[in-house]
């Protein structure tokens, strides 16, 4: 006999917790049983609901399985935030692989490690963000164990009007061929930032300060600008940094060097 959906869904609820949960076995037992007890009268109409009494019984089961064990509550939630979590996953990896092309593309200077690498590594970072100024010497390192990897630079800026600034003189720069020079000095210094240490960075770096400021609000500028930010919104993109691995991860936050390894052997292997 077919079960309604909602009969379905509440079997599938209680049949994902551990069997040490004895009073929702038995929950489950009560709603299969419930379902040929009435019998000719399920089958003369679609079994869509519970009846009052019938869900009247299973809240009071599941009322004494909560008393009795209240971790069942926290196994509960926490079930449903893996399940959210891998669905969020899957997600992003779909749209990852629908973007590959568009994400693995950029700019040379925003190309770092093998220009020509077997696996593909992107990073969205924002030139304020604290989690990405510490991975800094941390991905210098990767590329350094990892000769086969190809990073592309995504810059997006996240964090207000100060990011944006960063960014338009980081592609600014690299105009005059200074990408990574502006790129490093901005992230590293510690400053309040303003257009006054920009051009301060720039004089240091021996950067056309004229030049610079001029390029800084060009129409190319704002295309860099834009297309990283239409990416990053594509592949679902919700905070910096966030490094995808091929197509196979997307990980979000700052990294250790083992978990950027096992990221990059995940990509190896898919």
């Amino acid at each position: 006999m077919p079960y309604g959906p909602d009969v379905l869904c509440f079997l599938q609820l209680i049949r994902s917790f551990p069997l040490r949960y004895p009073l929702l076995a038995t929950a489950s037992a009560v709603v299969a049983g419930m379902a040929f007890l009435v019998g000719g009268q399920a089958l003369a109409a679609p079994a869509t609901s519970f009846t009052p009494a019938q869900r009247a019984e299973i809240v009071g089961i599941m009322r004494d399985a909560l008393q009795n064990d209240p971790s069942i509550l926290t196994d509960a939630i926490r079930a449903i935030r893996e399940k959210a979590e891998e669905q969020k996953q899957d997600s992003t990896l779909a749209a990852v692989k629908a973007h590959q092309s568009e994400l693995q593309t950029a700019p040379d200077f925003a190309i770092r490690g093998n220009p020509h690498g077997r696996i593909t590594v992107v990073e969205f970072y924002d030139p304020r963000c604290s989690y990405c100024r510490s991975m800094m010497g941390e991905v210098d390192s990767f590329l350094s164990r990892h000769p086969d990897v190809r990073l592309v630079e995504k810059v997006v800026p996240v964090l207000g009007n100060n990011s944006v600034l960063d960014t338009r003189a980081i592609f600014a720069a690299s105009v005059q061929g200074k990408y990574e020079a502006m790129r490093r000095a901005l992230m590293a210094d510690t400053t309040k930032p303003s257009m006054e240490r920009i051009v301060e960075l720039a004089q240091a770096n021996g950067i056309d300060v004229k030049k610079l400021t001029a390029d800084m609000s060009s129409p190319q500028t704002v295309a860099l600008i834009n297309t990283n930010l239409d990416q990053g919104r594509a592949v679902g993109l919700d905070g910096t940094p966030t490094f995808i691995f091929g197509t196979a991860a997307v990980a979000p936050g700052a990294l250790e060097a083992d978990q950027m390894d096992a990221f990059l052997e995940r990509a190896r292997k898919a």
